[in-house]
């Protein structure tokens, strides 16, 4: 076998990598056979060389292959996936899946919890009381069997590669690498193993990819890539230019979900008419990819079962399969943060939200409802809820700390 070595120079010098060089080198850094300055000299050769399709398919598989693989294959096609490249008030997962899932989908998602100024689906679902993220690989089949949707945290068996690799990304410039973000994403979802996988990339503001242009190149290598990897691939590329309705905070934006499923939600601004559409569009692609039907008929049912009640009712069932108290969803009453403060913007209801969309999610963050590195605490009250009219744009900021909430008005302000 070639030595880690010639496999960094190789790459150093713009030669393409075998596969078994590629899946040794994985196999070995998970391992911890091969040191971080070495993984490093990997990663910034690829970030500077690049990989052509066959060598981030064979990095994919890698990442996929270095921990434990769930097995859906019982389902058949009829397994989908949902997953977004972060936002801010990105609640789609807690829409979009009872959706799906009410229209006879098998929604079997593992999901994340949020580091910086984008939200994690998990700390959203964890504000609501008794839910319960960690399930066992045997849980989680028996709850798609049984009712037809399940949303968990992911597991530190779960591509264990990655985590290794991100994390030593992070610290040296690497993030940015395609290859090195598409066989990321592509390899937590592969070991996922949902036969059907929606990508939901995002440009804007308030996402990582600043111009539409390069997010929809990113979702097509994405969609390449995953077909590669033997699974029925969509992608939908959307505007994170202003939140994701107009809750930014974990009860918040549950809150706002449950609105939406319920028929409350009131369509006056165009953040909640962008958030309905976005979640119909996604729903919409996993019934189609997982039922073998059209896009056009996928939104339809979708639609229909939004405007039903069907989804309201499926949201319902699993929540309460995963051990939440579901007596909140007719109150819709999840506890907020004590301290408030509001800053108002002037805003003529046009294109240009009037907040920063980064700020938006810094300010939330600082408020408590994020987290700067993975030991800090959520406080789920914590967040920022937007409300329109007389000519502006008011943002009331909530928090548990006097000094949290100050951090997060200062940053807001910033953002105007």
């Amino acid at each position: 076998m070639t030595s880690i070595k010639d496999i960094i120079t190789k790459k150093r010098d713009g030669l393409p990598l075998t596969c078994a060089e590629i899946a040794h080198f994985v196999h070995e850094y998970t391992s911890g056979a091969i040191p971080d300055y070495q993984a490093a000299a990997f990663c910034m050769a690829i970030f500077l060389r690049g990989m052509d399709d066959s060598e981030t398919v064979a990095l994919t598989q890698a990442i996929a292959a270095s921990g434990r693989q769930i097995d859906l294959a019982e389902f058949g096609l009829n397994t989908a996936d949902k997953h977004s490249t972060g936002g801010v008030g990105d609640k789609t997962t807690l829409i979009c899946s009872p959706i799906a899932a009410a229209c006879g989908v098998n929604v079997a998602k593992l999901a994340g919890r949020g580091l910086g100024h984008t939200g994690g689906t998990i700390d959203k679902l964890s504000s609501i009381p008794g839910y319960n993220s960690l399930l066992t690989p045997s849980e989680f089949h028996d709850q798609v069997r049984s009712i037809g949707i399940a949303v968990a945290a992911q597991t530190e068996d779960i591509a264990p590669a990655d985590r290794k690799l991100y994390a030593l990304r992070d610290v040296t410039g690497t993030v940015e690498s395609p290859p090195l973000i598409i066989s990321s994403v592509m390899g937590k979802k592969i070991a996922a193993g949902a036969a059907c996988i929606v990508l939901d990339v995002k440009y804007g503001s308030g996402a990582f990819i600043k111009s539409q242009e390069a997010a929809q190149t990113l979702a097509n290598s994405m969609v390449d890539i995953g077909n590669a990897c033997g699974r029925r691939m969509s992608a939908v590329v959307s505007s994170m230019d202003a939140p994701l309705g107009n809750a930014v905070g974990n009860a918040l934006e549950v809150r706002e979900a449950v609105d939406m499923l319920s028929g409350h939600a009131t369509y006056d601004n165009p953040q909640i008419i962008y958030l309905r559409d976005l979640c119909i569009t996604l729903a919409g692609r996993m019934i189609a990819l997982a039922k073998n039907l059209s896009e056009e008929d996928g939104e339809a049912m979708a639609r229909a079962a939004l405007e039903s009640g069907a989804a309201l009712a499926k949201f319902r069932e699993w929540i309460a399969a995963q051990g939440g108290d579901v007596s909140f969803i007719q109150r819709n009453d999840l506890p907020l943060a004590p301290l408030t403060a509001e800053v108002f913007a002037p805003y003529d209801g046009g294109v240009e939200f009037p907040f920063d969309t980064q700020k938006v999610g810094k300010a939330a963050c600082a408020l408590g409802a994020g987290r700067m590195v993975l030991t800090d605490t959520i406080d789920p009250g914590a967040g920022v809820y937007f409300s329109h009219g007389n000519g502006g744009v008011t943002a009331k900021l909530y928090s548990s700390c006097e000094a949290k909430l100050a951090q997060g008005v200062e940053i807001l302000k910033t953002g105007l």
